[in-house]
């Protein structure tokens, strides 16, 4: 059989969607709207499969053992890159065992507070932190996340010392900050923008180049006294199959 006719038949069950992170987490949505989009192009599930913890790594080891017949899909995120870094011996090689399919979106992340903590601008929560050396708790969806790598180049930036608590995923370290188990976060912005609106947490700034249209009234950490500071996250989907899933959508396209 060629290779177009089997690119032609695929998929004819349904596919996995490996994803490091919680359910609810910026990630976890992502994957399922897409998951649906390619559900309704090929007429087969793409279902996702939340296997969160250890910064990704969980994940990434699960789907990189999986059978290369294109039944499993990855969503590569921006902790893939930085645990490459941070770990010596990993049990997978992202470049070797995953394809590059499509960038499914980048997204700054927002630094928010708990009410309970009296700044109000990123200058007064340097302030305070200065004011009250390794006090402060900075929470994060787990070590080497972008929420994470964000707020160590904060804490360096503006040199302060700051403690880090890493949570499992995203919204348990939301939970966390609004219980008041921690005073600050930075999170990626559809996570924390329910709570923003409703007056639960406090953002000070965000972290890409520019506002966000999103937040459109809080400023950036860059404009808020640390000038050049940008971070953003961004998540992918990627292969281990012979047959790719732009062809697939390729195909589709061309039946319409």
């Amino acid at each position: 059989m060629s290779f177009a006719a089997v690119a032609a038949d695929y998929p004819t069950r349904p596919v996995r969607v490996i994803v490091g992170l919680t359910t609810g987490s910026g990630v976890d949505v992502m994957a399922r709207v897409v998951g649906q989009k390619l559900a309704e192009a090929t007429g087969q599930p793409f279902i996702v499969e939340n296997r969160p913890g250890a910064g990704s790594n969980i994940a990434t080891r699960f789907a990189a053992a999986a059978a290369p017949d294109g039944y499993t899909v990855f969503v590569a995120t921006v902790a893939n890159a930085i645990n490459a870094t941070l770990y010596q011996k990993l049990q997978f090689d992202v470049l070797r065992d995953f394809s590059p399919v499509i960038l499914a979106g980048t997204a700054p992340n927002v630094l928010i507070v708990n009410p309970s903590v009296p700044a109000k601008t990123v200058n007064e929560l340097i302030e305070l932190a200065k004011a009250q050396p390794g006090k402060l708790t900075m929470g994060s969806s787990g070590t080497g996340t972008s929420p994470q790598m964000t707020g160590e180049l904060f804490r360096r930036r503006a040199e302060i010392d700051i403690v880090h608590v890493p949570y499992k995923g995203g919204p348990e370290a939301t939970t966390a900050l609004l219980g008041g188990q921690i005073d600050c976060l930075f999170a990626i912005t559809s996570t924390a923008l329910p709570h923003i609106e409703a007056g639960r947490l406090r953002a000070l700034a965000v972290t890409s180049r520019e506002r966000t249209a999103l937040l459109p009234q809080v400023p950036t950490v860059s404009e808020s006294g640390l000038p050049g500071f940008e971070a953003v996250t961004w998540f992918g989907f990627t292969e281990l199959a012979p047959v790719s899933l732009d062809t697939i959508l390729s195909n589709e396209t061309e039946k319409e």
